[in-house]
């Protein structure tokens, strides 16, 4: 099975390498594509020097944007299944190899922090807890930690899954197109990790933007 990693990100010169090198070493085989949302600082090139290839976005147009573009470059070189995570070291590379493995009985997996949530601020967790209520309405299936941007998808969601979001809501659209379109949902656990720089999430924009995404695809029932 051919892997490719994809990681969506903006102004992460700071972490963005780290993540880079922990992958490769991870999974030797496999390719890493870092999409630089038109970030202002070094990112890029501490991707390059990592061993990613980087996409580039001259402008930022949100981190929806940034996966697709990672998505269609994955597809462009013949993956199989793409693992998609954050550039910030949110998300514990060591988990990897649990969410590819789970692949085995689902279509995408979604690395969830249901089981532990220490350390996730309060208002994180009673934010996730509605977003992923919501997810799972719209989809038709129990959808667990709908805001996790840790996932192991197939090359066949991918092709036939295109959300119309840009930004942070595309993650949501994806799933609940995905198991509208019939893709098996799994999940396999990873650590709550809230150890990086701060949040690009607005969140009076983002909820607007969640709640517009929410409104849309129940017209689209």
């Amino acid at each position: 099975m051919k892997l490719v990693a994809v990681i969506p990100a903006k102004d992460a010169a700071g972490t963005i390498g780290d993540v880079v090198r922990s992958l490769r070493s991870t999974f030797p085989d496999g390719e890493v594509v870092v999409v630089d949302d038109g970030s202002t600082d070094e990112t890029a090139a501490r991707a390059e020097e990592a061993g990613a290839t980087v996409v580039r976005h001259e402008i930022n147009q949100g981190k929806g944007a940034a996966l697709q573009s990672g998505f269609d470059e994955a597809l462009r070189r013949q993956a199989d299944a793409v693992l998609a995570l954050d550039a910030d070291g949110q998300h514990d590379v060591n988990a990897a190899p649990g969410l590819i493995a789970a692949l085995a009985g689902a279509d995408l997996v979604i690395g969830s922090r249901e089981r532990d949530r220490t350390g996730m601020p309060w208002l994180r967790r009673k934010t996730n807890d509605v977003t992923t209520w919501w997810t799972s309405y719209l989809a038709g299936q129990r959808v667990p930690d709908s805001q996790s941007g840790y996932r192991a998808i197939k090359a066949p969601v991918i092709r036939a899954v295109r959300p119309v979001s840009r930004r942070f809501e595309y993650e949501s659209e994806f799933l609940v197109r995905a198991a509208r379109q019939g893709f098996r949902i799994g999940q396999a656990p990873i650590p709550t990790l809230y150890n990086a720089p701060g949040s690009h999430i607005n969140p009076v924009r983002d909820t607007a933007r969640f709640i517009r995404l929410v409104l849309r695809l129940l017209a689209s029932r």
